[in-house]
């Protein structure tokens, strides 16, 4: 039996589970905007508790990579190289967006195409397209969505438009005939859970000494005028 402790803090939600093998422990989780730094470590304590069990039971650490929010990605990796460090077990990472895919894969059709997509300021986000089984159709990438970038998500077959970076391409995608747009998609750390216990049976660690989240972008901090 696998115990796993799973961190999703790449996106707005706050998010922290505890699987045995594929089956949800406990899970804590709040969507309030970048709330990480004052509940990531409160809510794995709270997980553990509920999960009635002890740091020490852990066989790994899972963290949902990126893309995301930088200060996001940062609080997490920073918390789950900690835990790998100090508790000597593996460290596992997840794509943000393949997880995104993976909660949403169940409410589809086999021959549909998954699309989420995450917030990168003004018209740009981060997506990527996947199947059915997770197959990357289209690669992980940062977006400006306009006219020409929206030809790569014209396929034969339907896609799902999801995530928090959705709305403000909505307009544009919808002149995509097959396109079909789902309001409300929440990520968590619940959809992490199957993807890190696959990982942890094949042994797909990373090393926490070198491991650093996907970013994709460097971080930007506005010039604040005197």
């Amino acid at each position: 039996m696998a115990l796993i402790l799973n961190i999703e803090t790449a996106t707005p939600v706050c998010s922290v589970c505890i699987s045995s093998e594929e089956e949800i422990l406990a899970v804590k989780e709040i969507n309030q905007g970048l709330t990480h730094a004052e509940n990531l470590h409160s809510f794995i304590e709270s997980t553990l508790k509920e999960a009635g069990i002890s740091a020490k039971e852990l066989n790994a650490v899972a963290l949902s990579k990126g893309p995301g929010s930088y200060t996001g990605l940062r609080i997490g990796s920073s918390a789950a190289k900690g835990l790998a460090f100090a508790l000597q077990i593996p460290l596992i990472s997840i794509d943000t967006l393949q997880a995104m895919a993976f909660g949403m894969r169940d409410d589809l059709n086999k021959e549909s195409l998954l699309c989420p997509m995450l917030d990168a300021r003004r018209m740009e986000v981060y997506t990527a397209l996947y199947d059915s089984d997770l197959n990357i159709i289209e690669p992980i990438q940062a977006l400006v969505m306009d006219a020409l970038a929206s030809e790569i998500f014209k396929k034969e077959e339907q896609i799902i438009f999801f995530g928090e970076g959705m709305p403000k391409c909505k307009t544009i995608l919808e002149q995509n005939k097959n396109a079909v747009f789902v309001e409300g998609f929440v990520p968590s750390a619940i959809h992490l859970a199957p993807l890190a216990f696959k990982k942890f049976r094949e042994n797909s660690f990373e090393d926490p000494a070198y491991f650093e989240p996907l970013y994709l972008k460097e971080f930007f901090t506005p010039v604040k005028k005197s």
